[in-house]
């Protein structure tokens, strides 16, 4: 693998470093800093509704909407909104961005390398969504129909508002509907025995979906010479599962439902003031985030009952001091603070008699705290330097199954560069020292012991897993509006978390653990070519790529494997022509195939997806209408689950069998019309 990655990353340098070099369009301005603004004219001919459509049309961008950990750092994505990240989490930033109406966008500006008093949220390449300040109201509404092949026809309704006077803003949202599961589907499933004999055929049926009751909104006022912005989410969501298996050889049947109910609520409020010098902000939030997970299990001798109810609670505050040196220097110091709570109560049951888990019933408490320093520095006008420091520390502690109690503090140093080549070219480089954040769902026993049989215990007994990260990035800036980024990562790893046996209860089973050192390369390509020269008017190509190749210790057999869950490969290419004739954007969507792996106690589960195409027709027959028809899945993209099962654990046990189920979800139609008001 790292020999392909090595080939791939030679011909990709060739061809990005070959491509000709040529001034940005006249709609996108640029200053020596690096940073690129594109003002609504750029995207005038694409006819997008909300700040979301713009961003993912910005040339050489990939869009980012973070990561579900706690606390602030880290989880906000890679877009800013008048250059601060929002202050939520469950509301994400793709539902934030579809929330703020084209019209009310002044510009959208692309920051390389940083900017003084942008916070660029430990990134080299971020986007700033900055909004028109003009008094009025803006709204829309949208309604949608998602007909499936099995005849199951889900519907959504979308309300959106925005009102502006005197400084102040006030927003709020509503969003109720259905949507699918495109993981689930109907097709085979297949079990052969240790000599590759077919000892179980059937038929499976499956299907999936989920329900959305949400109500959001957010407030802007001027404060104290500053501005205070406070927001709130209450977010209730339901899912369901239900499998049923019609054995062919042996004859009988199995059945699997599963429901997930999760109401989330979150409060966060954002007060920042400008000085002439610098800036101030003080942020706090607060959310609520209730799971309760019912999964039943029957067959012809096996009645399995899984019952989980999870309550998680996290509370953060954040103070940030920004302070502008000079015109090629400033500086920024802040703390923050986090108190996180997870209260878990399992039961499994099987043919009506209990069965022990590891770490069943546990609440777990962290406190954690950290301060940080960051310098931003511009010796030369091609030429930014950024270094940070910051130190974590925190305490853990479990009761109930598992006792315990451990504190942690951990160093994590940060030194980046950014030198412009030339005026089409930049290099880009990042030493970091990153920590993860614990993952609560970690902590606690897994849902998936109703359908395999297989305990996935918790293990509260967790440190975070560390790297060091070594990235540089390539970029070069083409035909007006054309992009190539290539970007090259390696990580050293230091307790990484991955799964292993777990003894508790005088139970063995699998969960996961800190399985020692590793590391992981990778290799990313992204590429944004404007199809004008090749008289393709309106056109544009977007392609991302990433290669994936990782090595660790399986704590089970002591060989040398990827880490479990990683995808090898990713690529996903976007086609979009707008039609200005006709009011309209066609397009082709294609997200390719890939494949992850997990290496688990007793078996290895590797998970294929086929590519899902899908075509889309956006038209505005009037300014304030939007019809987008989509053709899903034009590939009937399938998932196959292969689980290779041991007769005990893996380091010694032969594989007992094979069982393979190949599901095809299918084509499906989805129409969207939306109403703009304002």
């Amino acid at each position: 693998m790292k020999t392909r990655m090595v080939s791939a990353f030679a011909a990709a340098w060739t061809a990005v470093c070959c491509l000709p070099g040529v001034a940005l369009s006249q709609a996108a301005q640029a200053d020596s800093s690096g940073l690129i603004a594109y003002p609504p004219e750029f995207f005038a001919e694409m006819a997008p509704s909300s700040a979301h459509d713009m961003v993912l049309r910005l040339p050489g961008f990939s869009f980012d909407k973070g990561a579900a950990v706690r606390g602030l750092a880290g989880s906000g994505g890679n877009v800013l909104i008048d250059g601060e990240p929002p202050v939520s989490k469950n509301d994400t930033l793709e539902e934030i961005l579809k929330r703020i109406p084209f019209a009310a966008v002044a510009r959208i500006e692309v920051i390389r390398g940083g900017a003084p008093g942008i916070d660029m949220q430990g990134r080299t390449v971020i986007a700033n969504v900055v909004r028109k300040q003009a008094a009025g109201a803006r709204g829309a509404v949208g309604y949608s129909i998602h007909p499936l092949r099995d005849g199951r026809v889900l519907n959504a309704l979308r309300t959106e508002g925005q009102w502006r006077w005197d400084g102040r803003l006030l927003e709020l949202s509503t969003v109720y509907g259905k949507g699918p599961d495109d993981s689930m589907g109907d097709g085979p499933r297949r079990r052969y025995g240790p000599t590759g004999a077919e000892i179980l055929a059937s038929d499976v049926d499956a299907d999936a979906q989920g329900e959305r009751r949400w109500l959001l909104g957010a407030f802007e006022t001027p404060l104290a010479r500053g501005r205070l912005r406070v927001n709130g989410a209450y977010m209730d969501t339901r899912s369901s599962v239900e499998l049923i298996d019609r054995l062919i050889r042996p004859a009988g049947g199995e059945y699997e439902y599963i429901t997930s109910d999760r109401l989330q609520a979150e409060a966060g409020a954002r007060f920042s003031r400008r000085f002439s010098i610098g800036a101030l902000e003080a942020v706090a939030f607060q959310q609520w985030n209730n799971l309760e997970t019912i999964a039943r299990f029957e067959s012809a001798s096996v009645n399995r009952l899984f019952v989980s109810d999870k309550q998680v609670a996290e509370t953060v505050g954040r103070l940030n001091l920004r302070r502008r040196q000079s015109e090629t220097l400033s500086l920024e110091l802040g703390v923050e603070g986090a108190f996180n709570t997870l209260d878990s109560k399992t039961a499994l049951t099987m043919n009506g008699a209990a069965i022990a888990v590891p770490a069943a019933n546990v609440r777990v408490e962290e406190a954690r705290a950290e301060v940080f320093g960051l310098a931003t520095w511009r010796p030369a006008a091609a030429l930014t330097l950024e270094g940070g420091l910051r130190q974590e520390t925190s305490t853990i502690s479990s009761s109930g199954d598992v006792v315990l109690e451990k504190s942690l503090s951990f160093t994590k140093p940060r030194l980046a560069a950014t030198w412009a080549l030339a005026a089409d070219q930049q290099l880009r480089a990042r030493i970091e020292r990153e920590v993860s954040q614990l993952n609560f769902d970690d902590f606690v026993a897994s849902s998936s012991v109703a359908s395999t049989g297989v305990v996935l215990a918790g293990n509260p007994d967790l440190s975070p897993q560390q790297a060091w990260i070594f990235e540089t990035a390539y970029e070069h800036r083409f035909w007006g509006d054309g992009a190539a980024i290539l970007t090259l990562r390696h990580a050293e790893l230091t307790d990484v978390i991955d799964r292993a046996p777990i003894g508790a209860a005088g139970v063995l089973a699998d969960g996961p653990a800190n399985i020692g050192e590793g590391t992981k390369d990778e290799l990313v390509l992204s590429l944004a070519l404007p199809l004008e020269r090749l008289k393709v008017k309106g056109a544009t190509v977007k392609a991302l790529v990433t290669m994936r190749d990782s090595e660790v210790v399986d704590p089970t057999t002591g060989q040398t494997r990827e880490i479990s869950g990683l995808r090898p490969l990713e690529w996903e290419v976007r086609y979009a022509q707008d039609l200005p004739r006709w009011k309209a954007t066609v397009g082709l969507d294609l997200f390719g195939g890939f494949r992850e792996s997990y290496y688990r106690l007793t078996e290895v589960e590797t998970r294929k997806y086929d590519p899902w195409v899908t075509a889309f027709l956006e038209m505005k027959p009037r300014p304030e209408w939007v019809l987008r028809v989509e053709l899903q899945n034009l590939t009937q993209r399938g998932f196959t689950r292969i689980r290779e099962v041991h007769a005990g654990s893996r380091a010694s046990a032969p594989i007992a069998y094979v069982d393979v189920r190949d599901l095809d979800y299918g084509q499906a139609l989805f129409l969207r019309l939306r109403r703009i008001f304002g």
